[in-house]
């Protein structure tokens, strides 16, 4: 993409700012990606969604009214959408079906994304290991999966000692 450079440091300079205001931190990214994937390339993309973000902005008491239970069919729906990429899953391959098929479990199961997450890629770096296909995997693989593995369970591990 041409002139991405720019894009980035933009992105950059809004998530530095929005994570010390407390705001997620890859909604930059993601407003740009969607962006660009939709074709908008230049100044009024972002203008147009500053504008949005504004009239959201002010509208929020009133969205905050709806009842969780309302939105609930909403989200089922999106989860139905989030679920198109698993038919792209390799299920031959079982050091990435596995990893795969635990990450959509364990997120229910623990009530927390990152947690699925994590387990997900501490099996995967598992399973690669014990298939001994190791080199298949980066360093910062090897470096997240141990640092992931101490957060999930470090406290049981810690109280064994």
């Amino acid at each position: 993409i041409p002139r991405v450079k720019q894009a980035l440091f933009a992105d950059a300079i809004g998530t530095f700012f929005g994570a010390i205001l407390g705001t997620s931190t890859v909604t930059t990214y993601v407003e740009s990606a969607s962006g660009v994937a939709e074709g908008g390339r230049t100044g009024l993309t972002a203008l147009t969604t500053a504008i949005l973000f504004g009239i959201a902005l002010v509208l929020a008491p009133v969205f905050l009214m709806i009842p969780a239970a309302a939105l609930s069919p909403v989200l089922i729906i999106v989860g139905l959408f989030m679920m198109s990429p698993v038919q792209n899953i390799n299920l031959d391959d079982f050091t990435e079906a596995i990893p795969a098929f635990l990450t959509i479990i364990m997120m229910p199961l623990t009530y927390s994304i990152a947690d699925g997450v994590i387990f997900g890629l501490v099996t995967y770096v598992v399973l690669k290991l014990f298939t001994g296909r190791y080199k298949e995997l980066s360093i910062l693989m090897y470096i997240l999966a141990i640092l992931f593995f101490i957060k999930l369970w470090g406290a049981d591990i810690a109280a064994l000692f």
